[in-house]
């Protein structure tokens, strides 16, 4: 049994409370490790640490070429620890070691790619039309920055707020799910090893509800990276916005995997899986709504459930398991509630909705990939996020009734469009409202390209040079070359 505290100050320490919460293996339900339940007091030690920390010449003295160093040194310690990593994450969420082995890897890439960028972050020199003033701009870090991580991908989904918002040369407080915090504050440690001085990264764990107010409200923090559901994103924004914090948000979606006629149709078999089955469903840019031209639907249909026929269930650290089970007991909860609420609203169930029974493992959260046919897009289970192995196929029958059905939604995350016609491709990524479009390819991603949503999926971007500008405040200085100045009671 694994008992974890927070990480203040350069130092792990326990709760205020004096409690912790259990957090418990998918595949065996077995308790595995403790996490210490928060409490306001451990934030406002966490945010008292981090502005201590950026004020310190320590840090703020640091060049950004310094600061890419360390970031760079980081980078070199996750490689080392990558297994590690990838095994502490797996007890906690159940993912398949296969994908987080691959993950964790390249999770070093964040920090090589904004270590790299930290010292080219450049202002300008404006040619100003004001004689007499030499006005130019400059980029300055916020403060502390306060990230909040859901339980699907902890790691990678840290990496991608602490690395440019350490390059810039902000604090930070990380407040993890409460199903998944070992990772992370096993992470931490590398944080530390890497050189970073004391409390410029910290870690407090618990419930979002007894302690997410406290640190969305501190007058310490700056902004609010959160990535999530729209209603706990939507909670946090209300109370940003309540002394005006700046947000950056990542709310999830209901992504349409758009399959037409003139596709290759063993590609785009394989994209729907990738987009809906991998990791069991529980990505935010899941392809969960699979819209396809209604002269090859049946037979893709077919072919689709076929495919799934010799899915393999097994324990996530099996390299040849497909399927790992549903991170938590609750999300469990969730999933089979849409199953029920689908066939209520007469959705035709083709495959799957059940538990799966795997052998060895009883206690195991698996379900079976489940499909259903003769949605309509205005059912619950096309309209709402599952964040499960849930896929709703919808036919259409011409490239604008795949976009109106396609845009049909509160959400805009993200796109697959499959054809071999490159006119209609460059047409529907114009169409289709998402942030993120994959054409002829799913689940496409890289820490240089800007990640984020349109309408409910989000604010703002993650990833690449957009990702470095959400954590830096742009200054213009105006500096007089005048020998007198003019009349004071003018504006010039």
């Amino acid at each position: 049994m694994r008992v974890y505290g927070h990480y203040i100050d350069g130092a792990f320490t326990g709760s205020d409370s004096g409690s912790y919460i259990e957090s418990t293996d998918p595949v065996s339900g077995e308790v595995w490790s403790k996490i210490a339940r928060g409490t306001d007091a451990d934030v406002e030690r966490a945010c008292a640490s981090a502005q201590a920390a950026f004020e310190n010449p320590e840090w703020r003295g640091l060049s950004a070429s310094a600061r890419g160093k360390l970031l760079r040194q980081l980078g070199d310690l996750i490689l080392e620890n990558a297994d590690w990593l990838a095994s502490v994450e797996m007890k906690d969420n159940g993912k398949l070691i296969a994908e987080l082995g691959n993950q964790m890897r390249y999770m070093s890439n964040y920090y090589y790619y904004y270590g790299g960028l930290a010292d080219k972050i450049e202002g300008s020199t404006i040619p100003s039309d004001k004689p007499g003033v030499f006005n130019f701009t400059r980029y300055e870090p916020l403060g502390v920055v306060a990230c909040i991580m859901p339980w699907n991908s902890p790691l990678p989904l840290t990496s991608l707020k602490l690395a440019p918002a350490l390059a810039a040369g902000n604090t930070v407080v990380l407040k993890p799910s409460e199903f998944t915090s070992a990772s992370l504050l096993e992470f931490v440690k590398l944080v530390e090893l890497a050189g970073f001085p004391k409390g410029v990264v910290n870690v407090v764990t618990g419930f979002g509800h007894e302690m997410g107010e406290a640190l969305v409200s501190h007058p310490h923090v700056e902004r609010i990276a959160f990535t999530g559901g729209p209603e706990a994103g939507r909670i946090i924004n209300e109370q940003a916005a309540r002394s005006m914090k700046r947000v950056t948000m990542e709310l999830g979606g209901k992504s349409p995997n758009i399959i037409f006629e003139d596709a290759d149709l063993d590609q785009a078999l394989k994209g729907a899986v990738a987009g809906i089955f991998a990791a069991s469903g529980q990505t935010c840019v899941a392809g969960s709504r699979l819209l396809v031209q209604r002269s090859i639907h049946d037979a893709f249909l077919e072919r689709l459930v076929t495919f799934l026929e010799d899915i393999k269930f097994g324990h996530p650290s099996d390299p040849s398991t497909q399927i790992a089970p549903i991170s938590t007991a609750p999300q469990l909860k969730k999933i089979e509630d849409y199953v029920r609420i689908a066939t209520e609203e007469g959705a035709r169930l083709v495959r799957g909705g059940k538990r799966a029974s795997v052998d060895g493992y009883p206690n195991g959260l698996f379900y079976e990939p489940t499909i259903f046919a003769d949605v309509d897009n205005s059912m619950r289970i096309a309209q709402e996020e599952v964040f499960g192995p849930i896929l709703s196929v919808i036919p259409f029958d011409t490239e604008e009734d795949a976009v109106r059905i396609a845009n049909d939604i509160k959400f805009g995350l993200a796109a697959g469009i499959w054809t071999e016609n490159l006119a209609r491709g460059i047409r529907m990524t114009e169409k289709v409202r998402a942030g993120t479009i994959w054409v002829n390819n799913y689940r496409s991603t890289s820490v240089t390209s800007p990640f984020g949503g349109f309408k409910m999926s989000g604010i703002g971007r993650e990833g690449g040079i957009p990702g470095m500008m959400e954590y830096l405040e742009l200054k213009s200085v105006w500096i007089s070359t005048n020998v007198d100045i003019p009349n004071p009671f003018i504006r010039r």
